[in-house]
Formats: structure tokens, C-alpha cells, sequence
């Protein structure tokens, strides 16, 4: 059974076509992809590609809490980078969320992403 996550500590899909996140059976959870929005305001944080990680990462950190897990609970994640030139400033921001046993990745760069992004995440996580 699945079941739809929604949390008002990450900013609403854009354009309600798709779900923040999806808890299978209460043991998986999938994360849409994370822009670094706001959700207070509904915009791009501005301070570049670390600004936007970290906002990417805090509205995933909120999301995975909502569907009752955890950071330390994420088995991949998958970073999009507007350019890969980005990828260690990302990485300088990314590495404070896993210090230990830190999840599988891939992360590439792609030709555009929503809104004017610089980095967009998702993540799959487990219910402990």
C-alpha cells in the first residue's frame, strides 16, 4: 500500500503533479526531487549552489521526518547539478548531512533543471 507524505516544512510540489514523497507499506519512503526552495516563501534561496544543497537537504531532512524516518535512514540519494563544475561546492555543503555510513549517490550534470536551479536531490530512504 502506498501512502502520500506531505509536511509544510518543505515547500508544496510545483504545479500539484506529483507528491513530496511516498511511503511504500510503511517501510520505504521515495522523495521527489528537492529544489532549494523555500517554504516559507516559495522561491529559489539565493547564495548559489551551497545555499541551494542545503535548503535541497533541509526540505528532504523534513520530509523523510514527516513519513516517520531520518537522515541517518537514507539509502541513495541522486544529485542533479545544473553544472558539474558545482559538484565540490555541493559536495562541501552535502557532506555535513552524512558523517557516518553515508548513503549510495549518483550525481550528474543535466541541460536544465526547474525553475533556474542550480541542484535539485531525491532521496530513498527505510523506516527504521
Amino acid at each position: 500500500m502506498k501512502k502520500t507524505v506531505f509536511t509544510s516544512d518543505a515547500p508544496a510540489p510545483l504545479h500539484n503533479l506529483y507528491s513530496q514523497a511516498i511511503s511504500v507499506q510503511g517501510r520505504l519512503i521515495f522523495t521527489a526531487g528537492q529544489l532549494g526552495i523555500s517554504p516559507q516563501t516559495g522561491t529559489l534561496v539565493e547564495g548559489g549552489v551551497q545555499a541551494q544543497t542545503q535548503q535541497a537537504l533541509e526540505n528532504i531532512k523534513a520530509i523523510v521526518k514527516a513519513a516517520g524516518s531520518s537522515m541517518a535512514n537514507i539509502v541513495k540519494m541522486t544529485v542533479l547539478l545544473d553544472s558539474i563544475d558545482d559538484f565540490a561546492a555541493m559536495n562541501q555543503v552535502y557532506k555535513r548531512y552524512f558523517t557516518e555510513s553515508p548513503p549510495a549517490r549518483t550525481a550528474f550534470e543535466v541541460a536544465r533543471l526547474p525553475i533556474g536551479a542550480l541542484v535539485e536531490i531525491e532521496a530513498i530512504a527505510v523506516v527504521a
